[in-house]
């Protein structure tokens, strides 16, 4: 049973991803996306290898062309364009996100673990629009980071919010977060 949900979770995050990413506002140079968010959700309910195989599939998927990235873009130019920090940084959220919580987290640790990994999404964004789009430092964190404060740390509380029950559903499976 674990076997076939490491085969199947990996689609699956993928797909919550590549769907979360197509609600967008055109905001300027990066758009203000869910795809964040769904990266966080995947990253705190799976377990690591799972969450960074949906990432992988999900960056795989838009490098060979599929529309899944914010605003139905997709490609490898998506990739090695100026918001390719954004994307690439993703692995990173779900690496560090996945490995501090479990179906045993608190509010607390859930919301400071996806802190942390969407801080770390900033970081790579930030050196997108730096070295890809040739932004200043202070151009890349206005563009790049404060446009973002607020709504990310709304989709944190709710990312928080929303797995805590979802845990406690799957307490007694034997999956799930250990």
């Amino acid at each position: 049973m674990k076997k076939s949900f490491t085969v199947i979770l990996p689609a699956v995050g993928a797909a919550l991803i590549a769907i979360l990413a197509q609600i967008t506002i055109p905001i300027g140079p990066v758009p203000f996306a869910l795809q964040n968010m769904a990266v966080g959700l995947v990253a705190t309910i799976f377990h690591r290898k799972e969450a960074l195989l949906a990432v992988t599939l999900y960056l795989l998927l838009g490098a060979i062309g599929l529309p899944v990235f914010a605003g139905g873009s997709g490609g490898l130019q998506a990739l090695v364009g100026p918001n390719a920090g954004y994307l690439w940084f993703y692995l990173f959220y779900a690496l560090v996100t996945a490995s501090l919580t479990s179906k045993n987290s608190s509010f607390l640790t859930i919301f400071l673990a996806n802190i942390l990994g969407d801080a770390l999404v900033f970081i790579g964004g930030v050196l997108g629009l730096m070295l890809l789009a040739r932004f200043s430092l202070d151009k890349a964190i206005t563009v790049g980071i404060i446009p973002f404060i607020l709504p990310d740390l709304i989709k944190l509380i709710v990312i928080s919010l929303v797995t805590i029950p979802i845990f406690k559903n799957l307490k007694n499976h034997p999956y799930f977060k250990n």
